[in-house]
């Protein structure tokens, strides 16, 4: 099969009979084998009887999964990979925001010019300004971390050759950061297409301001996974290391200037009458304890089941 479009959707009944429509005339214009899998994430509206109606009449090429409550969109995708059978996987969202006419240049730019991953960037948005610049800044932060240079991490609009969605797993809130999942499992070759946003037809947006706290939780959490996930020890043992460091340090120097005093003959003044002396104790603990959370993330991570788990390429 050529290509399988995700298709993750909460309360979209109105948009879905089009959505699918506009698809399938850009499949067959192209004559691409495909597949649509809609995952319907808990939805309280009619989306599920439209899904089952749309697998009536098109039963080779509809699909679909219906979760019992919302899960978000992470897992939505993460059970959308699991079930694809296309060399090329296309994710899209169900609002009609996202083009269907730009999935045969997509699918060119993993098949013929051999991307692993290919993020839409919508250069222009029919959205308003209190989601707009909370999203540049979460693009900057997430280009300054994760090294990957995407102008929009967070378009649904994305395709992936099929090895890539098969070896990442996307779950919690982590569907933003796909691009960063993908690298640190070895597929660097990450590019972006500028695609058409087109403005909401029916319903509304579903993601609120919280998403963007969420986001930079996740962008953390995803950037110490990825770097550090088989080896804790090396970054927290470092915290640990300088701030105990600068805790000797201050202490050296608090009792140097102690004995000074005293072999001049000057009364000095109490050590714990001196700021230095505190910061050097909560310096000191701190330390410490950074090192026991690293020892008890190393005894975490040596026996995981996965701690030799490695993505291999080829094998002969």
């Amino acid at each position: 099969m050529d290509i399988s479009i995700v298709v993750p959707l909460l309360n979209e009944e109105e948009s879905l009979p089009e959505l699918f429509d506009w698809i399938k005339r850009v499949m067959s214009k192209n004559n691409f084998s495909f597949e649509v899998i809609f995952i319907d994430d808990g939805s309280t509206d009619g989306s599920w009887k439209v899904i089952e109606g749309l697998k009536a009449a098109h039963p080779t090429t509809v699909r679909g999964v219906k979760f019992r409550r919302n899960y978000g969109k992470s897992a939505a995708l993460n059970v959308g990979f699991e079930a694809v059978n296309g060399s090329v996987v296309i994710t899209m969202d169900a609002d009609l925001q996202d083009s269907p006419d730009e999935i045969p240049e997509l699918y060119n730019l993993i098949t013929k010019d051999g991307f692993d991953l290919i993020s839409g960037w919508k250069q222009k948005r029919y959205d308003p300004l209190s989601k707009t610049i909370p999203t540049k800044l979460f693009n900057w932060a997430t280009r300054k971390m994760t090294g990957i240079y995407l102008h929009d991490f967070n378009c649904g609009l994305k395709a992936y050759k099929h090895d890539v969605v098969k070896n990442i797993e996307v779950y919690g809130e982590m569907h933003r950061y796909i691009p960063a999942i993908a690298k640190w499992a070895g597929f660097t070759k990450i590019g972006e297409k500028v695609v058409q946003h087109q403005e909401r037809k029916y319903g509304t947006t579903k993601f609120g301001l919280e998403r963007f706290v969420n986001g930079f939780l996740d962008l953390l959490s995803i950037t110490f996974i990825g770097k550090f996930g088989k080896k804790p020890m090396h970054f927290f043992g470092l915290l640990g290391t300088l701030m105990f460091m600068i805790g000797f340090l201050l202490i050296l120097y608090v009792g140097g200037e102690k004995l000074y005093f005293l072999t001049q003959g000057v009364r000095a003044r109490l050590v714990t009458d001196t700021a230095q002396f505190y910061i050097a104790l909560v310096a000191m603990i701190m330390g410490v304890q950074l090192f026991l959370a690293g020892y008890l993330a190393e005894l975490t991570s040596r026996n995981s089941p996965t701690r030799n788990t490695y993505k291999i390429e080829t094998e002969l």
